[in-house]
Order: C-alpha cells, then structure tokens, then sequence
C-alpha cells in the first residue's frame, strides 16, 4: 500500500468516527478490510483508496464501518457495574427522589451487551425502583451492530463472557445455536444510531452515562469535542463512566475524577457557561 493510499484511509477515519490511525497500525487496514475488498472485486488497498478518491459515500461508509472496534461483551470488568449497583444507583435515587425518573445512555454500545448488562441489573433492584420511570438508550455508529443489538440474540461465546450462569438461564433462552435475550431485557433498551463526532439530537440531560473504551481512539482534539458533547449532555450532578485506559487528560475543565466510584467522573464544578453553551451547540443537530 501506497503512503497516499494510507493517508486518504487515515484522513477517512479520522473525518467519519474520530479514529487516529497511526502508521505503525496500518496492518488493521488489510485485516479488517480483507472482505470488502473481495465484494467489490478488488485486488489491493491501493484499488480501493482509489475509488474512495473518486468520492463514492457508499464505500466511504463501508470502510469506516469495517474498521470500528465492536469488542464489547457482558459486564465488561465487573467493578464498573457492581459500582452502579452499590454506589451510582442508590445516590442518583437518592437525588431523584422527587421525580422519580432515571436517564441512562450508553454510548458506543456495539451490540448491546453493555446496555443490557445495564437492563438486568435495574430488572434485579425492581422491587426499589417500583413507580419509577428508568429509560436506558443505548447509541453506535455502526448500523449493523446496532441491527445485532435490537435482535438480542447471541451466541454461546458472546454468552459466555462475562454473563454468570444464573443470568443465562434467567434472561435467555436457547434457539437453535443462538441464546435470545428475553423480551422483558430488550424492551428497557432504545437503540438509536449515534456519532460522538457529530452534533448530537437529544434533547433531555442524562443521569448516568456510559462513554468506555471509544475516546481512546480519537485524536486529542476530537476527544475534547466529544467529551465537551457528552458534558452538554448530562445533568450537573450526574456521572460519567470513561473505559479503564482512559482518562480526562487536558479536560479537567470538563469533568473531574468521582471519589467514591473508580473510573467514573463528575462535571467539573469550574466548567464554564461558555463551555457549556459550545457544548449544548453541538449536542443539537
């Protein structure tokens, strides 16, 4: 591959979902877009950014839906949900006692095992949470994996990772080789499609956000316009939880680190109404 062939990949990625690519990675460009490249008849990387400079949006948005990271799986690292269940839960109730009224997001969901995981959990704590109203949506970039999501149905290795064996009886049940979520789970789960690079459309603050394992990806800049949206787009007193390896490095403007739940963050108390105005800009379209 030509270095004006990875640069128009690179430049790609980078304008339609936020992802750096770095030169020392340019091997994830044949592993992942091995297959599109035999639908469209191709023979090397060199073809298809080719065509891409031809201005075709179709394979533009081929290639940066083959390139996205759908890792994801059920209770992913475990200490983030049992923090949700004993501290985050409890003190969001506490503070919403008179609305009675939850709002969750989970950004960069892939095929929904973060946002379910979510669902079982308040399905589990239902006998507290009796009259409220608790709205969990679930956004991605990628369609197909949003497709996967709203189908609920799994296989034996996606169910193996992360769900305990009491879970997969409870909220499953086996067809054919797949396991499907049972439709109590999926219906507390609204999946829109969603860009943290774009404008976002919604319209009401959250409570809790889910934003783990995305912003690693970006460059610094357009992490600190996602984090700016994802700010925009909780409630002061709300907190966001970020992935493991990843950090508010340079925007602690934005969002400060929460002292009784590790790796879950605050909105800075010093955040500006300037910022917060930029912000709210780009959460609407």
């Amino acid at each position: 591959m030509s270095e004006t062939s990875f640069c128009r990949f690179a430049d790609l990625l980078d304008r339609r979902v936020g992802m750096k690519l770095a030169a020392e990675k340019s091997y994830l460009l044949g592993a992942r877009l091995g297959p599109l490249l035999q639908r469209e008849g191709m023979n090397s990387l060199d073809e298809l950014a080719a065509a891409l400079g031809k201005g075709s949006l179709r394979l533009e948005a081929e290639v940066a839906e083959a390139m996205l990271n759908n890792e994801t799986f059920f209770f992913r690292d475990r200490v983030p949900f049992d923090q949700f269940r004993a501290t985050l839960l409890p003190r969001l109730m506490a503070a919403r006692a008179a609305q009675r009224r939850l709002r969750i997001w989970s950004a960069a969901c892939s095929t929904g095992q973060e946002p379910y995981s979510l669902a079982m959990i308040l399905a589990e704590e239902a006998s507290k949470l009796a009259g409220w109203s608790i709205e969990i949506v679930a956004t991605d970039i990628s369609r197909h994996a949003l497709s996967r999501a709203e189908a609920g149905a799994y296989s034996q290795f996606e169910v193996q990772r992360g769900l305990d064996t009491p879970r997969l009886v409870k909220y499953f049940s086996k067809e054919g080789d797949r396991w499907r979520l049972s439709d109590d789970i999926r219906r507390r789960v609204r999946f829109e499609r969603a860009n943290l690079t774009e404008p976002l459309r919604f319209t009401d603050q959250f409570d809790l956000i889910f934003a783990r394992n995305v912003l690693m990806y970006f460059k610094p800049e357009r992490k600190t316009e996602a984090l700016k949206r994802l700010r925009a787009s909780l409630r002061a007193d709300g907190a966001l939880l970020l992935g493991a390896a990843e950090t508010i490095f340079g925007n602690k403007d934005l969002f400060a680190p929460d002292p009784s739940a590790v790796g879950y963050y605050r909105p800075a108390a010093v955040f500006s109404s300037a910022a917060r105005n930029e912000g709210r800009m780009a959460t609407q379209s």
